[in-house]
């Protein structure tokens, strides 16, 4: 069963800066797909970061370019760097790992305002 805890969320003004982590236990991510989703209040659930067990990176079109993620393999842990945020950023992000089945975490908030 693979577990993830995220960690990195918090309040911060437009244009700022935020890196999200997710710490992966129980299994090696270097055999997980791991994803970063997102969910505002009445919306749904979307895509934000997506990074291949293959090296293969994915972004939501409302984050390109000022989002990146990255895997820190050793410490068993995936980013997600955001920089230049929105207050259209605000939600709660969730990590996703995916191999023979899809497991998620409990989300950590960002909020975005000035």
């Amino acid at each position: 069963q693979v577990q993830l805890v995220e960690s990195g969320g918090g309040l911060v003004q437009p244009g700022e800066s935020l890196r999200l982590s997710c710490e992966v236990f129980d299994y090696d991510s270097a055999f997980l797909d791991m994803s970063w989703y997102r969910q505002a209040p009445g919306e749904e659930r979307e895509l934000v970061a997506f990074s291949g067990r293959d090296g293969r990176t994915d972004y939501g079109q409302a984050v390109k370019g000022r989002f990146t993620i990255s895997r820190e393999v050793e410490k068993e842990t995936v980013h997600l760097q955001m920089n230049s945020l929105k207050p259209e950023d605000t939600a709660v992000y969730y990590c996703s790992a995916k191999r023979y089945g899809t497991y998620w975490g409990k989300g950590t908030q960002v909020t975005v305002s000035s």
